[in-house]
């Protein structure tokens, strides 16, 4: 079964490979000179012109050709046509046409010239133009056909482009190149115009001549009118010029100063600028250059002032902390002292406090007699210190004068010597400043005690003075010293 196979499959790919091969084939492609004419079974009409394009070409059903666009040239050299006027003319002329493409006129091409060869259409072309020329010629008079040669081309065109459309043509140039008639009506015609041109010429010359001759008078007169008038004009503009050419001389004095005074300034401003700009630059180069010294400075002065700085800073710190610890010290070695001597006053005052106890009992607990014993027991000292009070003052120079008051009375110098000793302090005053009483036994001196007691003071202390010396009183009495 798979042998069958194999050639119906290969059967059916040849099929297909010969319908591909017709299908491309069958294809056309229409150049731009050419137009593609498909007959047969086309839809409607009898025929399907195609121009710059392509169809395909089903087999069987239809077929194609191709028409030339390739223009023709047909000259025709038309004689003895009759005018309007019923005279012969020779119109030598030569016309350009081709194939149409326009729609309609395409499809009059395929079915009017489809299959005839180029003479064919030329000589086809020939007629309907023969005829269609005469046709024009017989329309128009000679004169008309002689001067207005674009209607009698415009005539021919048209004319003849109607008829040719109908075949499927198309006109595209047309040319005539002389007219001529057999009885030289035209040549007469032109021979009259050339002597009516001749005569006009003529009557205008003498008419140029008369105008000469009259314009030549009336110039000579407008000469000298005009050379005066020229002249006076001349002067007057001569005068205004030189005002002119004064104030222009002025004005351009005017404006050179200006402009040099602008040039100047400008030069100025420039220069201004431009040493502006020179200072800003030096500036900024001294800015540059103190921003580089800065900061060589502060690498070679402020950093080592830095480190020098921190390394103080760190030796403070040191110092202050070692300061710290050595205070620390001393502190806690006088809180050990003062510690130790609050714990030896206390020891004292405890011992000094059993001493007094002891006193007391044994004055058979009577603090008054004790404190009478403490006294007793200091008394010695008591009286040597008020002795001493005395006893240390020097007395350089004594100048006595005695008035002689009655012999009853004390001396000037007991007097002296006992209230010096009054001046010391009294032990009873003493013992009433400490809260006590003094014993009756030292109380109540009298003043004759006080004196006696002056005096010896006194003896004791002239006898301690090495030498004498004798003075007198303002009276001229001589007295010791």
């Amino acid at each position: 079964m798979s042998v069958l196979f194999l050639p119906a499959l290969a059967i059916a790919a040849l099929f297909v490979f010969i319908v591909l091969i017709t299908f491309f084939r069958r294809y056309k492609r229409c150049p731009s000179d050419r137009i593609l004419v498909v007959y047969g079974k086309v839809g409607g009409g009898s025929a399907r012109c195609i121009h710059g394009g392509a169809a395909f070409i089903w087999p069987v059903f239809q077929s194609y050709e191709f028409l030339d666009l390739t223009p023709s040239s047909i000259e025709v050299m038309l004689t003895n046509a009759l005018s309007k006027q019923n005279i012969r003319v020779d119109v030598p002329s030569r016309f350009t046409v081709g194939i149409s493409t326009e729609p309609g006129i395409m499809n009059n091409a395929a079915e009017r010239l489809l299959g005839l060869t180029q003479e064919n259409i030329h000589d086809l072309a020939k007629d309907i133009i023969f005829g269609q020329l005469r046709l024009v010629v017989a329309t128009m008079d000679i004169e008309e056909i002689n001067s207005n040669r674009d209607k009698f081309l415009a005539n021919v065109a048209s004319n003849v482009e109607a008829e040719l459309k109908k075949i499927g043509l198309k006109l595209i140039n047309v040319n005539v190149t002389d007219i001529k008639d057999e009885s030289g009506y035209i040549e007469a015609l032109g021979k009259e115009a050339a002597a009516k041109a001749i005569n006009d010429a003529k009557k205008s010359v003498a008419e140029k001549d008369r105008d000469g001759a009259i314009g030549q008078a009336n110039a000579h007169q407008d000469q000298r009118v005009q050379v005066a008038d020229a002249d006076a004009r001349a002067v007057e503009g001569e005068n205004t010029a030189k005002i002119k050419v004064a104030m222009s001389d002025a004005s351009r004095n005017e404006k050179e100063a200006e402009a040099l005074k602008i040039s100047t300034v400008a030069e100025k401003v420039q220069a201004a600028k431009a040493l502006e700009e020179a200072y800003a630059a030096e500036q900024i180069a001294e800015n540059a250059r103190a921003t580089r010294d800065k900061a060589a400075q502060t690498a070679d002065i402020i950093v080592p002032a830095q480190i020098d700085k921190e390394k103080v800073e760190i030796a403070a710190e040191a110092e202050a902390e070692m300061t710290r610890r050595k205070a620390k010290g001393d502190a806690d070695a006088i809180l050990f002292k003062k510690q130790a001597e609050a714990q030896g006053l206390y020891e004292v005052l405890t011992k000094q406090a059993q001493g007094l106890k002891q006193i007391v009992d044994a004055a058979g607990n009577n603090s008054k007699d004790a404190v009478l014993l403490l006294v007793a027991d200091k008394l010695p000292e008591l009286v040597r210190l008020q002795t001493e009070a005395i006893k240390n003052i020097k007395i350089d120079k004594v100048t006595v004068w005695d008035g002689g008051n009655g012999a009853g009375e004390k001396t000037s110098t007991a007097n002296f010597i006992s209230g010096l000793y009054k001046s010391v302090p009294p032990l009873q005053e003493m013992f009433n400043m400490a809260g006590m009483d003094l014993p009756e036994y030292l109380k109540g001196k009298s003043s004759e005690e006080i004196t006696q007691m002056a005096e010896e003071v006194m003896e004791e202390s002239k006898s301690d003075e090495p030498t004498e010396e004798t003075g007198s009183d303002e009276k001229g009495n001589k007295g010791k010293k």
